[in-house]
């Protein structure tokens, strides 16, 4: 059992029916088996799921579809909701910033609750949350309503997706995990490619609260889903304490420190040069608190902390070291082309919305079967690294060929471009996540599954803003090149669409320079995720001696 309250086990039945751990299954005897197998013949390599454990897989792909589609589907809505709601450019980029800063901030916090109170109850209550934003984003008559609704939305949203890989973690042995981490998995890849899609067809055809509106069905069948299928895991006896003592046992300090410090330090990175000036006290000042607070929390974890909620025994190599920054550039680099080539789509290709959001199903349609062939092929071969450097040697020169995009590119060539950038990113989403989980100590998998998705939420969060940094400053610099207004370059994303036909025009040429200079960037970004990944290190799949349990008929 882990000390800091993460089950290590799963129970098995001869007939494969399995909940999460410590739940007495009925019938014959069980086998507890744990977490991890590194043969063929070990009992997990025979592991299959039961009709609770599709149950459970379908609950967790279902809300990782629409948490992972409110992420984007703003992209295409936010000019509508500012001239609906009478926005100002702050806010409006707060709306769309504040739910990937909450999302991300959030997540180590709300797994350490779900370590002493259980998966259920944080998975339960994470979800009353995100419906609980739904509610209020879509009722919301002016725009404080709605960034309070989007940020509530954010804290529910992110305790889903890191909680979804936490109990795939809690109930799938390490040796079968690739092929089962596959599907909600590539459920957020989908949500996250087609949100744009979905919001262009709403923005056209009907209102910008049916972006809100689609939730509620989702929302509906999590709700009554969750009680019945995600039971909680195992608990040490410590945990069946009384509420105070439980509440004892949390490392608040630690929590806070983390949360404080990185709030800090990615609200400084997320308006840094695109809200604020670079050398602005309103950048500065947060900053320089997150740089400090941070160390002072990784001290404090160290020395201090009784029961840390940081695993610092996950960085304890630079093989690991490595693989999480790969994860943290591959959600950079995601979130830049879903920003990014839509702009592109719609600027200078001058597509409506809708036919912007269908110009990513070429992404869309690579990377989900790559990432299942993937996942597929780990774990019958029982290794990960092939499959990463396969992903960076796809992703650094696709990510080159968007450069090619021009205003008369045509179909017949980006497609093939969005093609060969799916691809990469399919190779890396899987095997970056079984990769961090395999170097992990036992005890540390289920905390490494939840480092994984933070790190690549903070990864989005920096893709977006350094992306709007460097696409901004860009572009003032080439209309002032043009002798062009500027006004444009403060919100692009929104200020295009209120151009006549011959303006568009005038500003396309600039507008495809920036385009390119974040591209540029993006490229520089993969090769040091390309070349970090030369860094990681083959790891066995680790294995823990099977106990036997007796259960009641």
């Amino acid at each position: 059992m882990d000390p800091a309250g993460g089950p290590q086990t799963i129970i098995r039945s001869r007939k494969f029916q399995f909940t999460m751990a410590g739940r007495k299954s009925k019938g014959k005897q069980s086998v507890v088996i744990h977490q991890c197998a590194d043969t063929a013949e070990s009992p997990t390599s025979q592991w299959k799921p039961g009709t609770k454990g599709w149950l459970i897989l379908g609950c967790l792909t279902e809300l990782s579809l629409i948490i992972a589609l409110d992420a984007t589907i703003m992209i295409p809505v936010l000019p509508t909701i500012a001239s609906s709601l009478r926005g100002s450019t702050t806010a409006t980029f707060w709306v769309g910033s504040s739910y990937l800063l909450t999302s991300a901030i959030f997540q180590p916090f709300i797994v350490a609750l779900s370590d002493e109170f259980g998966r259920r109850s944080a998975l339960f209550s994470c979800a009353v949350l995100f419906t609980l934003g739904t509610l209020i984003g879509g009722l919301s008559t002016e725009f404080p309503q709605l960034l309070a609704g989007r940020t509530i939305q954010g804290v529910g949203g992110g305790g889903i997706l890191a909680l979804n890989n936490v109990i795939i973690s809690d109930i799938v042995p390490l040796d079968r995990r690739p092929l089962y981490l596959a599907v909600p998995q590539l459920s957020w890849a989908v949500g996250t490619i087609t949100g744009p899609l979905f919001g262009g067809l709403f923005v056209q055809h009907s209102t910008w609260r049916w972006a809100f509106y689609i939730n509620f069905p989702f929302c509906a069948v999590g709700l009554a889903i969750i009680p019945w299928t995600a039971r909680s895991p195992a608990q040490s006896p410590a945990h069946r304490g009384r509420l105070s003592d439980r509440l004892r046992r949390m490392d608040w300090t630690g929590m806070s420190l983390f949360t404080m410090g990185t709030t800090f330090l990615l609200a400084a990175l997320t308006w840094g040069g695109v809200e604020y000036a670079w050398s602005s006290w309103q950048t500065l000042v947060p900053g320089v608190l997150g740089a400090v607070v941070l160390p002072l929390t990784i001290l404090y974890e160290r020395f201090v902390a009784c029961r840390p909620f940081l695993r610092l025994s996950l960085f304890g190599s630079l093989s690991a070291n490595a693989a999480y920054f790969c994860s943290l550039i591959l959600g950079l680099l995601l979130f830049c082309t879903l920003y990014y080539v839509p702009l592109y789509f719609e600027a200078v290709k001058h597509l409506g919305p809708v036919k912007t959001g269908l110009s990513l199903i070429p992404a869309t349609a690579t990377l989900v079967p790559v990432s299942i062939v993937t996942g597929a092929v780990m774990r019958r071969i029982g290794r990960f690294r092939w499959a990463i450097w396969s992903g960076w040697l796809i992703t650094i020169p696709a990510t080159g060929l968007l450069l090619l995009l021009d205003t008369d590119t045509s179909t017949t060539t980006w497609v093939p471009v969005l093609i060969s950038v799916g691809v990469g990113y399919g190779f890396l989403l899987m095997s970056l996540n079984y990769c961090v989980q395999t170097m992990a100590a036992v005890e540390d998998a289920t905390a490494a599954a939840a480092m994984y998705t933070f790190v690549r939420s903070c990864g989005i969060c920096l893709g977006v803003s350094l992306g709007g940094v460097i696409f901004q400053n860009r572009l003032v610099f080439r209309l002032r090149e043009m002798h062009l207004s500027t006004e444009i370059a403060s919100d692009a994303m929104s200020l295009v669409h209120t151009l006549g036909s011959h303006d568009r025009e005038m500003v396309a040429p600039a507008l495809l320079h920036a385009f390119h200079d974040v591209c540029k960037f993006m490229l520089g970004v993969a090769v040091v995720g390309g070349t970090l990944s030369a860094l990681i290190q083959s790891a066995p799949v680790k294995s823990q001696p099977e106990r036997k349990a007796s259960t009641k008929s």
